[in-house]
């Protein structure tokens, strides 16, 4: 194969400064320099800096092994049986360095360089030069290159007028570069998403056929790729086009095979919020996010347990073991989210329940604020009727005397106003001396 020169284009014909360069990642390029190896900012630093887009990561790339790499810095350790890296630590800051790598097809007896039967990346730790290494990228705005050394940009494949035209290409057969990494199709959508621009007809047209090999991903690189693509700010985008070529069926498919309008409104409703919080510098936890996602799928299952003749609460403790059981196997949601997502949704049912010490205990459960969020989701989609979300707002503003209020006058309401649950009237207990519901503690 014949490799590609460089378009070299030197510092005074490009924007990029070192001033907008983290000083973690300068340190990395002249130590790597200062000891006589080649050192290159690359990819979507590079791109994100000429779309007007602070990166909030600096990947650099040079001809040094790993080895060279770790004894070259003091704070630096090898990472990665897939992709060697190293990970060089200044301060707070990692930044990521890797050896360009080679071209070439995967041998047999060659444990270096794996491919399976039908051509996904199992291990590729084979070293070349940069002219291979861009061949080696994923899409055409990510094989530019930032020599430290004369602070010139390596343009290897028009990378300058595709991010001119706003354009994502793959470099190569797209077919096969999604084959060799099916991540690569989310990838596209993740890019066209933040970056708004436009996918490449032949980069588009295999999406739509092979969305389901996400399913040979492994599903813990799933759930790093998923809060990539739902928290980066532009996830009301992202949703709209994984729908559009079929990659939210096969990244969610209990979801996907239940959906009607009202969970589509949901959805997209949590997107809006989602990258509005993000907007605001406010936090959005992945729980929240899986909660909704999983959402259409957990009525579902629980409606079938409540045909059965199965009790509600019990339906719905079994419908969302089940369906998380489910989804583990596709992206893997650590435990510490997955016991969220239930707790959330435990509480839906609960939050109409508001007499008594009801809503006294409810507002200091621990994750009160996300259920309400929740709720107040599920309203604005029309799956519920509005009026708890209000009162439960109202509620969380007023003081110790307007709450006692709130809550008698939903003692003075009909039974079945309001959703409370079971239409029974219960003989309250008197008790003696004063005590009141409990409070914040």
């Amino acid at each position: 194969m014949r490799l590609p020169e460089p378009v070299i284009i030197p510092r005074d014909q490009h924007p990029i400064s070192r001033k907008q360069i983290s000083r973690a990642a300068l340190n990395v390029l002249y130590g790597l320099h200062d000891a006589g190896f080649e050192a290159f900012l690359v990819g979507g630093c590079l791109r994100d800096l000429l779309t007007g887009i602070q990166p909030k990561d600096f990947d650099v790339v040079t001809n040094a092994t790993p080895e060279e790499i770790e004894r070259t810095f003091r704070r630096a350790r090898i990472i990665g049986r897939r992709f060697r890296l190293v990970h060089v630590r200044f301060g707070p800051e990692v930044i990521e360095v890797a050896t360009f790598r080679a071209l070439g097809e995967a041998d047999e007896s060659d444990d270096d360089r794996r491919h399976s039967h039908d051509g996904q990346i199992l291990r590729d730790n084979v070293y070349g030069s940069i002219e291979e290494d861009a061949l080696r990228r994923d899409f055409t705005v990510n094989a530019l290159y930032y020599n430290i050394a004369d602070f010139a940009l390596y343009d290897f494949a028009g990378s300058m007028d595709d991010i001119k035209a706003r354009r994502l290409r793959l470099m190569g057969d797209p077919a096969t570069r999604y084959r060799e990494d099916p991540v690569r199709m989310i990838r596209a959508v993740r890019f066209a998403a933040k970056l708004d621009f436009d996918i490449d007809p032949a980069t588009e047209a295999p999406l739509y056929e092979l969305a389901p090999l996400m399913g040979q991903v492994p599903p813990a690189r799933l759930f790093d790729e998923m809060l990539k693509l739902f928290l980066s700010g532009q996830a009301q985008d992202t949703l709209k086009l994984l729908q559009e070529y079929g990659l939210f069926d096969a990244l969610f498919p209990a979801t996907a095979e239940v959906m009607t309008d009202s969970d589509q409104r949901l959805l997209e409703a949590a997107m809006r919020n989602t990258d509005r919080r993000l907007a605001q510098d406010k936090p959005v936890t992945p729980a929240f996010l899986f909660a909704v996602l999983l959402w259409p799928a957990l009525r579902a299952r629980q409606a079938m347990h409540l045909d059965n003749g199965m009790a509600p609460a019990v339906a719905l403790n079994k419908a969302a073991g089940q369906v998380i059981a489910e989804q583990v196997s596709q992206i893997a949601i650590p435990r510490r989210f997955s016991s969220v997502v239930r707790e959330i949704w435990d509480l839906q049912p609960r939050l109409p329940r508001r007499h008594g010490n009801r809503a006294g205990q409810l507002v200091t459960h621990p994750r009160f604020r996300a259920a309400y969020d929740f709720l107040l989701l599920r309203e604005e989609a029309g799956e519920i009727a509005p009026g708890v979300g209000q009162w439960w707002t109202d509620y969380q503003e007023a003081d110790e005397d307007a709450r006692e209020d709130m809550v008698r006058a939903l003692g003075k309401a009909a039974p079945s106003s309001g959703g409370e649950g079971s239409g029974r009237k219960r003989r309250r207990r008197r008790r003696r001396g004063g005590g009141g519901s409990g409070g914040a503690g």
